[in-house]
């Protein structure tokens, strides 16, 4: 505080000192208190790095699409991974996590990765089920879970169950071809 020349910046014709200090004492006290709240807002160190180490692929259509059809592939990219945490959580909360991850393997990595699908006999084994029947029942209840929220999450978005259809129709569209086609 003494390090502003406060005695010498002090006026008698401008009141008395008691109240020059007091108002610098509220100043001093402004600033720290500022000084302190930003350091919460902001640690001193980055809470998490910018660098992007492998930044995920966006298709060249997209990159090339204009501002309103880059917008609807973010939207839609952002409904699609909410749907699948959904149903990832569901069924880790209902004790079918065994069937999330055949699902996962089975569906879901194969159109991220754009590779081929794994067999059934690979993925009994892997995960330790008996029967190729068992496993596909299980891909089945998570297909079924996975289009149950995404209707829902789409009738969210939209006026009416009558525009439900066209617009799950445009979300199938960021899949591949070959995952369009399979049932």
């Amino acid at each position: 505080m003494l390090d502003r020349n406060l005695t010498q910046r002090a006026d008698q014709t401008k009141g008395r000192f008691r109240s020059f200090l007091l108002h610098a004492l509220n100043h001093y006290l402004a600033d720290q208190h500022r000084v302190a709240s930003s350091k919460k807002r902001s640690p001193g160190t980055p809470l998490l790095s910018i660098d992007i180490q492998d930044p995920p692929a966006i298709p060249s259509t997209v990159t090339e699409a204009g501002p309103e059809d880059s917008f609807y592939y973010a939207w839609k990219s952002t409904l699609l991974d909410q749907v699948l945490a959904d149903v990832r959580t569901d069924c880790c909360q209902e004790g079918l996590e065994l069937h999330w991850h055949v699902f996962h393997d089975k569906v879901v990595r194969p159109i991220l990765e754009d590779i081929e699908p794994p067999a059934l006999k690979k993925l009994c084994q892997k995960h330790g089920v008996e029967n190729e029947a068992k496993i596909s029942n299980m891909i089945v209840t998570v297909k079924r879970r996975f289009q149950s929220k995404l209707h829902k999450h789409v009738r969210n978005t939209v006026v009416s169950e009558d525009q439900v259809d066209g617009e799950l129709q445009e979300i199938l569209k960021l899949f591949p071809k070959k995952a369009q086609d399979s049932k």
